[in-house]
């Protein structure tokens, strides 16, 4: 039997996280360009590629069926696009490259990786793959140039990898748990991304995965819950079930629970082993970041910047000269700043007080009274003097849910960009068994 106080602190805070993100990740600013650097200031690089040769029907990301030649004139674009960055003064000493598949095609992304070192003072970089992509061939090129790799197999359960419509794209949960276990230990840090909160999952199932998880011998994993906007849940409620946040905070009890065995709660919802290697999120460590490509995302002097999720679009600006950002947001106001900073530090489960209160010139008890008197209600502090703020289990799981919704906020401004798209590039976002991914 669930918490009904669990529940409603759950539904709460679900409400109020979707109320700001209206006010604050909208874009409806036209920019043609990113405000410039500030001196001694460090931001984190995302390189977003937007090609799958197949398409996950729950991904809110901006990604394109591949196909070869389209794939090959993007990554020349994208390196365009960084030199552009570069002579705008950014300097950056971290790359996350997303997608989409990033090593879709591996050439160019080491040709893309090299010119990101020559351009910056690049030490650490974090790719993203799919599992059919793991093996020999990747681990030669990618080991020396990508400090963190990440794995999306979401879950080693046949059932649940069919209705994902990953069991035909990617093979069954014991070829996934091979070809996962073939590269454990040829990265510094090799990351599995996994999902919870199914409809259809059972905490059978979901023991089952954290039982193969740990046997793979990776020494990280990231345990997403099921994020939708609001109009991919109402998709999703038609074909796989409606997503139940109820289960989700049972689900995730099971996690933190089962993990414990191996794993260190490194962020609210990715686990390391000791000395386990790069957290997952980039805003952990850097509260500004800026995003190249098609459908990227940056965070720069207080605004949410969108890159055009137009292919064409995206040529025709780098091909004139111009960075693909196209839209912005309002402006954080300070208290805005406030919040966002104190989710952000929350969510890598440590507050810094005293460093909180030299930028702002407030307390955090002052600066976020409703916020912190709430939290402290709920109990989600475990220690709370001068120095740190840190959480109780149950505050894990709340500031899980404040990122949940900021990301699902993103995917929902996302739904948004993509609706937009030309007829022709709409066709390419449609995805089955007749399907060309080749050119």
């Amino acid at each position: 039997m669930e918490d009904r106080g669990d529940v409603i602190a759950e539904r709460t805070l679900t409400a109020v996280m979707r109320k700001l993100n209206r006010r604050f990740i909208a874009h409806d600013i036209p920019v043609r360009g990113f405000p410039s650097p500030n001196p001694g200031k460090e931001y984190v690089l995302y390189c977003h590629v937007p090609f799958c040769q197949r398409l996950c029907t729950y991904c809110g990301f901006n990604r394109f069926l591949y196909n070869h030649e389209r794939s090959t004139r993007y990554y020349r674009s994208l390196r365009e696009e960084m030199r552009m960055v570069s002579r705008l003064g950014y300097r950056f000493t971290s790359m996350y490259i997303g997608g989409g598949t990033p090593t879709i095609l591996l050439d160019e992304l080491c040709e893309t990786i090299d010119l990101a070192r020559e351009l910056f003072d690049i030490r650490e970089v974090s790719c993203e793959t799919s599992p059919n992509h793991l093996g020999p061939e990747l681990v030669e090129k990618l080991s020396g140039r990508v400090q963190r790799m990440s794995v999306g197999v979401q879950s080693f359960d046949d059932v649940l990898l069919d209705q994902m419509d990953r069991y035909t794209k990617y093979g069954c949960g014991e070829e996934l748990f091979e070809r996962v276990r073939s590269v454990a230990g040829a990265f510094r840090s090799t990351n599995v991304d996994m999902i919870f909160n199914f409809p259809s999952q059972t905490p059978e199932m979901l023991h089952r995965d954290v039982v193969l998880l740990r046997a793979t011998g990776v020494n990280q994993t990231t345990f997403y819950p099921l994020m939708a906007s609001p109009e991919t849940g109402k998709s999703l409620a038609h074909t796989i079930g409606r997503i139940s946040y109820a289960k989700e905070q049972r689900f995730y009890r099971i996690l933190c629970d089962e993990l414990s065995h191996d794993f260190a709660a490194s962020s609210a919802w990715t686990f390391s082993k000791r000395g386990g290697g790069m957290i997952d999120e980039y805003i952990v460590d850097y509260d500004e970041y800026l995003g190249i490509g098609s459908g990227a995302v940056s965070f720069l002097d207080g605004r949410v910047y969108g890159n055009t999720f137009s292919l064409s679009a995206y040529h025709d600006a780098v091909d004139n000269g111009r960075l693909s950002v196209s839209t912005c947001g309002r402006r954080f106001s300070r208290r805005a700043m406030m919040a966002y900073r104190f989710a952000t530090e929350l969510f890598a489960l440590k507050l810094d007080k005293r460093a909180f209160r030299r930028e702002f010139g407030l307390r955090v008890e002052v600066a976020m009274a409703p916020e912190y008197a709430w939290l402290k209600a709920a109990g989600a502090f475990e220690r709370d003097d001068e120095d740190l703020l840190t959480l109780t289990d149950k505050g894990r799981y709340l500031v899980l849910v404040i990122m949940r919704e900021m990301l699902a906020g993103q995917n929902e401004l996302r739904d948004v960009m993509r609706a937009a798209l030309p007829a022709e590039e709409r066709e390419m976002l449609l995805d089955n068994a007749n399907a060309a991914v080749t050119a």
